[in-house]
């Protein structure tokens, strides 16, 4: 016994960490490493404060307080030619909180009055103004300049840290997402931009298959782009102001470097820069430019002649190329103070000539475009800021026109002159306003023309109004067949939704945001060259070429400009992290080590996208259990976490310099240096909605992720206040037994779209085949997905210019007896002429009785004689009615009479519909498993449950299951099950979730088969069902998609006016066409008749008199060619082919028809 006891390890000791039993204690050290509990908590702790929907509104909040300072800084002066005693200088802009005046009196704008009453939740912009009036400079505080569209939960939007109480009195749903803008009562969202990084180098190859180097350069004056092409072995400089490209060598004489040593050394002396660059140096020489004024001359010769607005100054062509090579070329590159100007661009010049060289001796050094660092992400921030600056270019232009028209005048007006008096503010007001409204984002400085960037706010679940909040779109034609931008590539980990982008042409071009991405807004550099100096770099401007590109040093750049050297590039890094770690350097910095390119890039620019990660050190996690409990006990908040360094946000180039384990598990001692907080973060907040997604197949994920935008749900709390055009809302919505973690993070729990069905896995009665689904008839009568189908028509009383407007009146009784059966499509209206709330409105009856004036010819002479006339009485009115139209009837729920501030008068009259089930209506459960309703069938027929009577609400076939692989459906009916029994909701969160085998235990605890199956009853023979039948809840979404909206057939009806056709579409009842390839199918059988039939007698039969003598078309009986009408006879032919033959007529094309006797 007591030789046993000595072998045993000394019993552990709770001390401080660092005695020796403890260091020492082998049992200890190769135990696995504790499982810290419940660390997804630190998710919604993150999404508190940034990630999601916070993007947008940081990005709108950046312009708001910093942005639009630095445009009207960069703007703020205004001279006149007229007048060069005169300025106007724009001293400092504020955005004041929205406000409206009407009737002299001004009240704060809440964004449900401006849903209600189609206005625009703006903001006004006020400017302090300092100018000159006569002698005296004036100053003026608090110039109103136009108004600025606010974004929903800005810094200066009246929702901004709003209280619960205080949202539901002015009528918001406190799980808004927000980040959205009203533009004339409807809700736009500025979708997320993809665009290639700015300021970088990209190493590509043109379609020619040429290397080159390419920038795009991008700062708040000038975007331009630069490329050096390689192409037979020598450099050229490429540039759209430029007619034809430069050879590399002149771009360099003429920044100033004569000689040819010096190009050689700025690009390296290793020998094979220096054989690359030869051919170069030898054009140069055989061209015979030796100087920099040489260069200068032969460059502007080359420079594009551009039409440029006012008066044309001329330049002599050297002094053009200076200023192209000034303020155009490389143009983020700044200039050097010393003898040197160009210095700087230069140096970069030569390090893309290097980068080239490289490439085309190793062609793995070519970029890969659609790396994700490489790529930056515009937000409703920096688009809007374009978009500003650009009109407010153009209003100080108008401004300064009105300013030397005026001063240009003499005497007395122009010494009273009022500059104040030339503001215009609809210049910004209506840019602005267009742009959100159209989504056309047109900007003629940089040639950008951009459409689609914003779309209305889809509110038909709030699934789908949050998905629009994530939506990322690219800058690829989708036409294109291009397999390269579509593909899932390795740097979307734990960044883009790997499962939510759509099918179809936009597949992989559309993606959506994960969990806990999060994007930057920009941060200023100076500081950050500050401390690089302190770490110990050496300047870059002290530098040659060698001594750049030494093995030994490690170029640093930030932001994409080269700033200095440094001999140690670890320490470097390792303490630049240190101090970012400790607050010194903002929290979304990024430091990133490439070997290859022997180079340490510093990032600080806005768009990049960056998640937060937890901190290992010395292969353990730094983040404590108690630090977790911290965090439940509102003790700690995620800021708290980044202080103390347990977490620290890496952008996708930083995540090249770490190892990321998974997991406690994968947590290795030497190299680890990150672990993810929580793996289901690498999916969006559509696809997290999905129980057990890592057992199915990975497309039915991705067609999930579509139908959950289209289940009908609840929208938000104030869904019954809404105005929408249409809205689809769940009658008892409930939320889901098998849940996930980012469902209880992103409130779905609490809006939800479904409802748990009982489900019977088996085939009953045929009427299911290819995915049709059955429903219990008794269900359906409970309330089973019940939905209410709401709908808003509205009418303007307008008022016209000739004193005129629309009237509404009540119905009156026609005097005939015969017309008296017409009155009753009136009988919904009140005394006022608009429908009462809760009548039922069949097809056809009026809800608007509204007439509009038509001026009388007699009456519009008798308005100019006496221009005082009341012009009531020279107008007969004509009834424009608004009617309903619908198969089925609908009732009022609300009439709401308001105005707008152009129309006195708007009407806006919402229907409901209650929408039960029926054939032909599209379910689906959460795991891209859709199918329509196949048959109703009466509870007394169902299977059911000896047991204890428990009868399926919807039956689905078995078929639906292999080919598909969604084994994530299976397991949520044995978890749903565990759940009913237990009384508890389970989880099916991704790579976690409850397991299947203790769901497995739960059920035989509660007394049923362990997989989940039951003994049935038929309910038509009464007889035991011969096999066991999968049964349990499902949880299943009802999609918009119902079959009274689609249904559509016609015998007679409308014909369009042009080709006497039958009309297109449902709407306008149109007709069924019979198109090409079923044409060819009635070939195909030689069913002539038919054919004849369907393409012409149904369709457009028409009779042409022919006549037989020259062919062409004439009356009945007369030919007006041959002034006879002898030979005329009738012919019945399509009357397509009759508009064709006489269009083809006025073009000066003689058709004959040439008539046989059969």
């Amino acid at each position: 016994m007591s030789s046993s006891r000595k072998e045993m390890p000394p019993p552990p000791q709770e001390g401080d960490g660092n005695d020796f039993h403890e260091l020492y204690n082998e049992a200890k050290l190769s135990q696995p490493i504790k499982k810290i509990e419940e660390k997804w908590k630190l998710v919604p702790a993150f999404l508190r404060l940034r990630g999601l929907v916070k993007q947008h509104i940081d990005s709108f909040n950046h312009f708001l307080n910093v942005d639009i300072k630095q445009v009207i800084k960069a703007n703020e002066l205004i001279t006149s030619e007229a007048d060069p005693k005169f300025y106007m200088k724009f001293t400092y802009i504020s955005i004041e909180k929205p406000k409206i005046e009407e009737d002299c009196e001004s009240h704060q704008l809440y964004p449900n009055e401006c849903r209600i009453r189609d206005l625009t939740y703006a903001a006004t912009i006020t400017v302090d103004l300092e100018y000159t009036k006569g002698d005296r400079i004036y100053i003026k505080k608090g110039v109103s300049i136009g108004r600025m569209p606010m974004m929903l939960g800005a810094s200066n939007c009246w929702l901004n840290n709003m209280s619960n109480d205080m949202l539901a009195r002015n009528k918001e749903c406190p799980y808004d997402p927000r980040g959205y803008f009203i533009i004339k009562g409807v809700e736009k969202v500025l979708l997320i931009q993809e665009q290639m990084s700015k300021n970088r180098i990209i190493i590509e190859q043109d379609p020619k298959k040429n290397f080159c180097a390419q920038v795009t350069s991008s700062t708040y004056t000038t975007k331009s782009r630069t490329t050096i092409v390689h192409k037979n072995e020598k450099f050229y400089l490429k540039h759209n102001t430029l007619a034809e490209d430069i050879p590399i060598v002149v771009a360099f004489k003429a920044m100033g470097m004569q000689c040819d040593q010096e190009v050689a050394q700025i690009i390296g002396t290793e020998p094979m820069y220096l054989e690359g660059l030869a051919l170069s140096l030898q054009e140069c020489s055989q061209l015979n430019i030796l100087t920099q004024s040489q260069a200068l001359e032969y460059m502007g010769s080359k420079v594009k002649t551009v039409k440029a607005f006012g008066p044309s100054k001329s330049k002599t062509p050297s002094d053009e190329a200076r200023d192209i090579l000034r303020n155009v070329v490389l143009a983020h590159i700044p200039l050097s103070k010393h003898h040197m100007p160009y210095f700087q661009k230069c140096r970069y010049m030569g390090l893309m000539i290097r980068r080239v060289i490289e490439a085309v001796n190793d062609p793995t050094k070519l970029d890969d475009k659609d790396y994700y660092g490489n790529k930056r992400l515009e937000l409703a921030g920096q688009l809007i800021s374009l978009l500003f600056e650009d009109l407010f270019k153009r209003f100080q232009f108008d401004l300064q026109k009105q300013i030397d028209s005026a001063l240009s005048r003499t005497g007395a007006r122009r010494d009273n002159f009022d500059a104040i008096t030339c503001i215009r503010q609809d210049t910004i007001t209506s840019g602005l306003e267009m742009a959100i409204a159209s989504g056309n984002w047109v900007l003629k400085r940089f040639k950008m023309e951009r459409i689609g960037v914003t779309q209305p706010l889809s509110r038909l679940s709030y699934i789908a109004a949050i998905g629009m909040m994530t939506r990322i779109n690219s800058q690829f034609e989708k036409t294109r067949k291009i397999s390269g931008p579509r593909a899932l590539q390795p740097s979307h980990w734990g960044i883009l939704c790997p499962a939510d982008t759509p099918e179809g042409e936009s597949c992989g071009l559309v993606k959506n945001l994960a969990l806990t991405t999060h994007v930057t807004t920009d941060c200023p550099e100076a500081p950050l060259h500050r401390i690089c100096i302190d770490l110990g770099m050496e300047d870059a401007a002290l530098l040659g070429g060698d001594e750049l590109y030494s093995k030994e040093h490690v170029l640093i750049f930030l932001n994409g400009q080269p700033i200095g050297v440094h001999k140690q590039p670890q320490k470097f890094v390792r303490n630049f992290r240190f101090l970012r770690k400790r607050g010194r350097i903002q929290e979304f910095v990024s430091i990133y080590l490439n070997d290859q390119q022997n180079c340490i890039y510093i990032a600080s620019d806005g768009g990049r996208l960056v998640r937060p990660l937890l901190v290992v050190e010395k292969g353990k996690l730094k983040l404590q259990q108690r630090d977790i409990e911290d965090l439940s006990l509102g003790l700690k908040d995620f800021n708290d976490f980044l202080k103390e360094g347990l977490i620290e946000y890496l952008d996708v180039n930083e995540e090249n310099n770490a190892l990321i384990a998974l997991n406690e598990e994968l947590l290795s001692r030497e190299h680890t240096t990150h672990m993810e907080i929580d793996p289901f973060t690498i999916l969006g907040c559509v696809a997290g909605l999905i129980p057990y997604p890592h057992h199915n197949q990975s497309p039915r994920n991705t067609y999930q992720c579509a139908m959950g935008k289209q289940a009908i749900g609840t929208c938000g709390y104030n869904q019954l206040n809404r105005v929408d055009t249409l809205l689809y809302l769940m009658v008892y919505p409930q939320k889901p037994l098998v849940k996930t973690r980012t469902i209880e993070i992103n409130n779905f729990e609490k809006l939800p779209a479904g409802q748990n069905a009982s489900v019977a896995i088996m085939s009953y009665s045929g009427y299911d085949i290819e995915d049709a689904v059955i429903l219990n008839r008794s269900s359906l009568d409970r309330g089973f997905a019940r939905a209410l189908y709401v709908r808003r028509y509205q009418a303007d009383i307008k008022r016209y210019s000739n004193g005129s407007a629309d009237v509404i009146m009540p119905a009156t009784l026609p005097k005939e007896k015969h017309r008296q059966g017409m009155f009753k499509k009136f009988h919904a209206l009140d005394q006022s002429g608009v429908a009462r709330v809760g009548e039922a409105l069949n097809s056809g009856d009026i809800f608007i009785n509204k007439y509009a004036p038509v001026q009388l010819a007699d009456a519009a002479n008798q308005t100019l004689s006496k221009p005082n006339h009341q012009p009531s009485d020279n107008f007969e009115y004509k009834p424009r009615p608004e009617a309903y139209k619908g198969a089925n009837p609908a009732y009022v729920d609300r009439v709401i009479m308001t105005s707008t501030q152009e129309d006195p008068f708007l009407i806006k009259v919402i229907t409901r519909q209650t929408r039960v089930p029926e054939i032909g209506d599209k379910f689906s459960s959460r795991h891209g498993q859709k199918g329509v309703v196949g048959l109703i069938v009466p509870q007394e027929d169902m299977p059911f449950s000896e047991r204890n009577g428990w009868c399926p609400d919807l039956v689905m076939n078995p078929h639906g299951f292999p080919s598909r692989m969604t084994v994530g459906k299976m397991i949520e009916l044995i978890s749903g099950k565990a759940g009913v029994l237990t009384g508890a909701c389970k989880y099916g969160t991704a790579f976690s979730g409850d397991p299947v085998e203790e769901m497995g235990k739960l059920l035989v605890k509660n007394g049923y088969s362990y997989d989940g199956k039951d003994v049935l009853m038929s309910g038509i023979s009464g007889e035991i069902l011969p096999c066991f039948v999968f049964s349990g809840p499902i949880y299943y979404q009802r999609l918009k998609h119902m079959v009274q909206d689609k249904m559509h057939s016609r015998a007679r009806g409308p014909k369009s006016t042009l080709t006497r056709q039958p009309t297109e579409g449902r709407s306008r009842d149109g007709g069924l066409r019979l198109g090409e390839m079923e044409r060819d199918c009635l070939i195909g059988y030689g069913a002539a008749n038919l054919l004849l039939e369907r393409l012409m007698i149904s369709s457009d039969q028409f009779v042409v008199w022919v006549c037989g003598k020259c062919g062409f078309i004439g009356y009945e009986g007369m030919c007006s060619y041959c002034k006879s009408g002898e030979q005329v006879c009738s012919v019945k032919m399509p009357y397509a082919c009759k508009l064709l033959l006489q269009e083809l007529q006025s073009m000066n094309i003689r058709t004959q028809i040439k008539l046989a006797d059969v």
